[in-house]
């Protein structure tokens, strides 16, 4: 597929699930209206959209075809959403920029920040409940796709990266490649793997299948951070919409810290020949999904 197509296909799959963000999105009334506009204001800032489009090309590669899967493209952008407002919040990294624009607390206050997040995570459920109220739906793919949305971005997932993450920061000895390896399984590619999980799932994929997806999304997870480490070294602010040096300035260490950039490099592209290797297993309509998770071995931003 030549570049300027999948730039164009990307294009237009970023609007159209900024079109399916846009209707589930809560409407900005009552006593509660200003955190409601903090969340709306972080969802809409734009983004790559990545889980909700590698769900949605998932879905799609085992069949499926329903508006099931709409509610959870937009539930699991909430959670990455409030992830990442929390992430910016003075007792994180204290970022001032996150897409280009000022960060949620920035604009709103450091408790409204905290409180828009809280409001993102919990709207997310909502949200992906909402795929009950069809009738024909599969009551029981929707309820294991739920567990699996709640553990990857709960205690076992998300949140237990970051609780590691943050630790390692005050860490007197060195970090352990074992320790960095669980911290971005955990805080990264634990939502990458929910999104294409989700999408197996729903689709009605086989548990051998939705296993292959888990360990196909796992380098791809490692993959993207990975590289976001690198960006974080060698990126461009005006181009990655944030401040770059920020895990430097956090006293973080990093697979660059620990590899180096040469080696880093070829780890990205290692996990990601892997995980089109994975996808390859599976009967379907790949080439897109397939060129999406190369493009971030060369992404800039």
């Amino acid at each position: 597929m030549e570049d300027n197509r999948v730039k164009e296909m990307l294009r237009e799959k970023v609007e159209q699930i900024e079109a399916v963000l846009k209707i589930y999105l809560p409407a900005e009334e009552g006593y509660q209206k200003k955190v409601i506009e903090a969340m709306n204001y972080s969802l809409m800032a734009g983004g790559k959209r990545l889980r909700p489009m590698l769900m949605q090309e998932t879905y799609k590669l085992f069949g499926g075809s329903g508006q099931v899967i709409r509610p959870f493209m937009a539930a699991i952008e909430m959670i990455h959403t409030y992830s990442l407002v929390h992430d910016d919040l003075p007792a994180m990294d204290d970022d001032e920029y996150r897409r280009g624009r000022k960060t949620t607390h920035v604009v709103y206050g450091e408790a409204f920040g905290i409180l828009a997040g809280d409001g993102l995570l919990n709207y997310a459920f909502e949200t992906a409940l909402t795929a009950l109220e069809d009738p024909d739906v599969d009551a029981a793919r929707v309820g294991k796709a739920l567990s699996v949305l709640a553990r990857k971005a709960g205690i076992y997932g998300m949140i237990g990266g970051q609780t590691a993450d943050i630790e390692a920061e005050d860490q007197a000895t060195p970090l352990t490649g074992k320790q960095l390896l669980f911290i971005h399984e955990k805080k990264t590619a634990a939502l990458i793997q929910a999104a294409m999980m989700v999408g197996a799932i729903l689709a009605g994929a086989s548990e051998e299948a939705v296993s292959k997806i888990e360990k196909c999304a796992y380098n791809i997870g490692i993959a993207f951070q990975i590289q976001d480490d690198i960006l974080d070294v060698i990126g461009d602010s005006k181009e990655l919409g944030k401040p770059v040096g920020s895990d430097e300035k956090n006293h973080k260490q990093t697979f660059v810290t620990l590899n180096g950039l040469e080696q880093s490099r070829k780890e990205v592209a290692l996990l990601s020949e892997e995980a089109v290797a994975i996808l390859t297993e599976v009967e379907g309509e790949n080439t897109f999904l397939t060129q999406l998770i190369l493009t971030l071995i060369d992404r800039r931003k």
